[in-house]
């Protein structure tokens, strides 16, 4: 046991520049733990609460000073002496403290980062990186990295409604190997773009390219070629995420889709033409986050591994309502969603012992030590979400990968040898 004997937070910035609540916590011993609370630009309704203090005169009403306060009076003298190898007990302390579904009393934010700053106090106290310490069992592979590479907006005078167009390397043995073609094919991808439109490529919301159509087919054909001309096209391939609440019209019950709208037959119809074209090894947030009836009839449509990121929230009650209906094999991991690391923890676990896919994924306003792959790392995910190789957010995904399989000695994982796959050999 090692007590912990200090809980201070402070307002640093994430990857944005957004202000983000920031956690240290020490033991006894002297070991320090500090996390910062990752948040998203897109944000699921489902997500445990950011609590920021509304001032438009200060950081745009987006700082975060009641959260800290929150930490310093309330959850810090609460777990002050508690084990900081006791993880659960600690969560669970602040769960109850709050008492609220999605923490909106004391928020989210703070209730996650000293829950991540816990978990780093005790791999510290123990001499390991966190994703020895987090592991059940020995590491015997790396995830694959799979990564955006063009993002939906509007460029060029065009909206492309899908978020993320996604490319994920198989069939080479090494994270190296991976790394290599996603960054060759990113930049050609960029000179493809410029030709495509006459002009220099935009920069998209999300450090990829900006969509030069509004037609997805349009947009994975130009990736396609892109990788065939590389010749990487025998050990690439791709994955979308839709994000599909950023552009449904609530009031109409439609999806905003390029000139007009469309209802979900039409966007569960276009997912399928695209994975009947192209080997597509999963698809996010393919339909509005609350249409479980709609997710379900596009498991069974749609050539693919329907996964939930604002759908399931990493959640286990919509988790195990999503999986019951046959709605979404697999779940976008992201541990901020949750509140908790013991809840997000949870809700992985019941999927992987489903046999159904786990991805973790860092936010698009995360901090630079945002924990998701090194808990996928000890969890043993399969594949992970790395972003575009351009923001430093970004590349420090993969040089984490890089770093820990060779620290590791392991191979990462080959997805064709995966069942959840087996679609892509069809």
């Amino acid at each position: 046991m090692s007590k912990i004997t200090s809980v201070k937070a402070r307002q640093v910035l994430d990857c944005k520049g957004r202000p983000v609540a920031e956690v240290d916590v020490v033991t006894e011993d002297g070991y320090l733990g500090r996390a910062g609370a990752s948040t998203g630009s897109s944000v699921g309704s489902n997500e445990s609460f950011v609590l920021r203090d509304g001032d438009p005169k200060v950081y745009g009403g987006l700082s975060v000073y009641k959260a800290i306060e929150n930490i310093e009076k309330i959850i810090g003298p609460a777990i002050k002496g508690m084990d900081v190898h006791d993880q659960e007990a600690i969560d669970r302390r602040m769960i109850e403290l709050d008492g609220t579904r999605y923490k909106t009393a004391l928020g989210g934010n703070a209730i996650y980062a000293v829950s991540v700053a816990v978990a780093k106090a005790a791999a510290a106290e123990n001499h390991k990186p966190i994703y020895q310490n987090m592991a059940k069992a020995p590491i015997r592979y790396i995830m694959s990295p799979s990564a955006n590479v063009v993002n939906g907006g509007t460029y060029y005078g065009k909206t492309q409604a899908f978020q993320e167009f996604m490319i994920l390397p198989y069939g080479v043995e090494t994270i190296a190997q991976s790394v290599r073609m996603i960054v060759e094919t990113f930049y050609r991808l960029g000179d493809k773009i410029s030709a495509y439109n006459g002009g220099r490529p935009a920069m998209g919301n999300y450090s990829g390219w900006g969509a030069p159509s509004d037609d997805p087919m349009v947009v994975m054909e130009i990736i396609a070629e892109t990788v065939e001309e590389l010749g990487f096209k025998d050990h690439m391939t791709y994955a979308l995420d839709c994000a599909s609440s950023e552009y449904y019209d609530a009031e109409k019950g439609l999806y905003r889709w390029r000139d007009g709208y469309v209802d979900r037959e039409a966007i569960i119809d276009q997912l399928a033409r695209l994975a009947k074209k192209y080997p597509i090894a999963f698809i996010e947030d393919a339909l509005w986050e609350e249409d479980f009836e709609g997710f379900q009839m596009a498991s069974k449509a749609v050539n693919t591994v329907i996964v939930g990121d604002d759908f399931l929230c990493t959640s286990i009650d919509r988790a195990e309502k999503a999986v019951e209906m046959g709605a979404a094999r697999g779940m976008i991991f992201k541990p901020n969603q949750a509140g908790t690391l013991t809840e997000a923890l949870e809700t992985a676990k019941y999927m992987m012992d489903r046999n159904l896919l786990v991805i973790p994924s860092g936010r698009a306003g995360g901090t630079l030590d945002s924990p998701e792959k090194e808990i996928g790392v000890a969890l043993g995910a399969l594949v992970t979400k790395t972003g575009a190789p351009r923001s430093g957010s970004r590349t420090n995904g993969f040089n984490f990968l890089l770093r820990t399989a060779e620290e590791l000695g392991v191979p990462q994982t080959n997805i064709m040898d995966l069942p959840i796959f087996a679609h892509l050999h069809k």
